[in-house]
């Protein structure tokens, strides 16, 4: 059941159930905290799980903002403090991933672990549906493909379009459907489109973790991947887990996109398994500052990789 608590003039929408040690889940670009419903009852057993919309996501507000991943980080800590929670276990989904690792980044020592599902900001490939959606036109594109009678004509053809392989989302073409149609709202699309903006252009993702992750080096770290992910590719999960040294990384052979629709069960015991066998970060200023004044250890720029 969605809750509700007023952040900077913001309504922010958000599910919490449980009690036990805090687990945030962020959920992805154009989603919402529904996302997780397969999984919240199950990590709400030994845990107090929140689950919040973003700004301009789900239930939350959808105002004229900035929707960069920096200032969703800020709005997960304000949330936080609203609600009077000071340490957590995050859990990011896509662009939720980047959002995770940036609170990390940015907070650490209200960060106790991290989880990556099937992450933004490890490489520059995602489904070309994002790349149109950050082009000058898309605004005009959207509202065309979303008004009421291509909607229907969408859903008329959505059995072609599975049979054929979805677009190349496969299973999770009509999830992805489903949330398509809730950019008829005007708000929703500006918002969308405005994150979109803020993570990604023609070329691809535009954000990236690469240039930070030796920060992470004491902080436990799970990366979760679906072998069939259509909309950022497993290979990332391997460049994930490279750049971070004592990360743990699963892949789950049959899921997509949303390995906690695909495999809720396995999904659950896995974050949970995680935890269990992990101890908290503990965040220490001076070996931060150290650590900062030292620098990456490989000193080359990072940009994300150019994909296919």
């Amino acid at each position: 059941m969605l809750q509700y608590r007023e952040v900077h003039g913001y309504r922010r929408a958000f599910r919490m159930a449980g009690e036990g040690p805090p687990l945030l889940l962020i959920h992805g670009i154009g989603d919402c905290s529904a996302t997780w419903s397969g999984v919240i009852d199950r990590l709400a057993e030994h845990h107090t799980v929140i689950a919040p919309d973003l700004l301009g996501h789900g239930e939350s507000d959808k105002p004229r903002a900035d929707y960069a991943v920096a200032a969703y980080a800020c709005g997960m800590r304000d949330l936080l403090t609203v609600l009077g929670v000071d340490r957590v276990t995050v859990v990011g989904h896509s662009l939720g991933g980047g959002v995770a690792m940036q609170f990390a980044y940015q907070f650490p020592e209200r960060c106790e672990r991290v989880a990556l599902i099937s992450s933004a900001g490890l490489g520059r490939e995602v489904h070309p549906a994002f790349r149109l959606a950050s082009v000058p036109w898309a605004s005009a594109g959207m509202t065309l493909l979303t008004n009421r009678l291509v909607r229907g004509a969408v859903t008329l053809t959505s059995p072609l379009l599975r049979r054929a392989g979805g677009a190349g989302l496969g299973g999770d073409f009509d999830y992805l459907m489903s949330r398509y149609r809730h950019f008829a709202d005007p708000t929703a699309r500006r918002a969308f489109l405005r994150t979109v903006h803020a993570a990604l252009d023609i070329r691809g993702q535009a954000i990236t973790m690469l240039d930070r992750t030796y920060l992470a080096e004491k902080m436990p770290t799970l990366i979760v991947w679906g072998n069939r992910d259509g909309i950022i590719p497993v290979h990332h999960a391997d460049i994930a887990h490279k750049a971070l040294p004592g990360s743990r990384l699963e892949i789950f052979e049959r899921a997509g996109h949303f390995p906690h629709h695909d495999d809720p069960a396995r999904f659950a015991a896995t974050i949970e398994d995680f935890i269990a066998t992990t101890t908290p970060a503990a965040f220490d200023r001076s070996t931060w500052r150290e650590v900062l004044k030292a620098g990456r250890p490989d000193p080359t720029p990072v940009e994300p990789a150019s994909g296919a």
